[in-house]
């Protein structure tokens, strides 16, 4: 998979303002997800030449971040804490809840391509368990009635 051009140029402003090429490759890697929505493993190579670090750092930051997904994604990509604090909050029935109301599973995307649910360690609220994050924003407080009005709300 080759480079688009409106990648080549956001990736040569990138190499600009971050001229160590480790320091750039965290940047890089998000506006591959801007121009494809995931980071394409086919794309990683290509990614790494341009920048000119070894292919194996892309993918230690493709997989160790739970904001870069590594397959294409609903339109809502609902993240679901289950860490500690929201485990004792009862964040399983919150994801029983989810899975059941979008019918898929954590890890799916629902077949119109709306909803995808995933997994991740911490959402950094802890105080206001069980949390989830729709697209960058974050919801805490979690009870069913409150996932339907922040669901009905998505359009």
């Amino acid at each position: 998979m080759e480079l688009t051009v409106n990648l080549k140029s956001r990736l040569d402003e990138i190499k600009r303002k971050f001229p160590f090429a480790f320091s750039s490759v965290l940047p890089a890697i998000h506006a591959v997800q801007e121009e494809f929505g995931y980071i394409p493993l086919e794309i990683e190579p290509a990614v790494a030449r341009y920048l000119a670090v070894p292919q194996e750092r892309i993918r230690e930051v493709t997989t160790f971040y739970f904001m870069f997904n590594n397959r294409s994604v609903g339109k809502y990509h609902i993240y679901l804490c289950s860490n500690v604090s929201c485990w004792l909050r009862n964040y399983e029935s919150i994801l029983a809840y989810l899975e059941k109301k979008l019918n898929i599973s954590a890890g799916e995307t629902t077949p119109d391509g709306r909803f995808t649910i995933s997994l991740v360690e911490c959402l950094g609220m802890c105080e206001q368990a069980p949390v989830m994050q729709i697209n960058g924003i974050s919801y805490g407080d979690l009870t069913p009635e409150k996932i339907d009005r922040i669901l009905d709300n998505l359009d």
